[in-house]
């Protein structure tokens, strides 16, 4: 059964806090190359924390390049992320700007490597969405938060 809501969800404080803990990531995944900030440990958890990679998407509508930490599944060659945002009702900027211009970077410890982005179909999210919640249980939970299907996204080398 998923979890309640949270009410903070909907304070501009939230928004506001979540893009300086982003940035706070990415600058220190960047300067450790990933030593520090390559897994998401929830709440006490040491064992089977998701992993994080940085992305770098580019800016829709100023063309500057965006960079943040996400979970990632790691699928062959492929690279699965979860277009989320904690379950709130919009989606994320870093979706928009890749589905505007597909082209991404992916960080990885310290590899770096071009990709292309796209959205999974509506067959490959039903076979993603399981394994993502089993990487990250509160996907379940952000789903049901929001009216909107939060999209997968399948990353591929180029």
């Amino acid at each position: 059964m998923p979890k309640p809501r949270p009410a903070y969800l909907d304070e501009p404080r939230t928004t506001t806090m979540l893009k300086r803990g982003s940035a706070f990531h990415v600058a220190i995944f960047k300067l450790t190359g990933g030593l520090i900030g390559r897994r998401f440990r929830m709440q006490g958890q040491i064992r089977n924390a998701p992993p994080v990679c940085l992305l770098t998407t580019i800016g829709r509508k100023s063309g500057t390049h965006r960079t943040v930490p996400l979970l990632y599944l790691k699928d062959g060659e492929r690279v699965i992320m979860v277009a989320s945002q904690g379950g709130m009702p919009r989606h994320p900027l870093w979706y928009l700007n890749l589905r505007a211009n597909p082209n991404v970077l992916v960080q990885i410890g310290r590899h770096r490597r071009p990709m292309r982005a796209r959205t999974a179909d509506e067959h490959e999210r039903a076979e993603l969405w399981p394994r993502l919640v089993e990487m990250y249980p509160p996907y379940d939970d952000y789903q049901s938060w929001t009216d909107r299907e939060i999209p997968v996204v399948i990353l591929e080398p180029v």
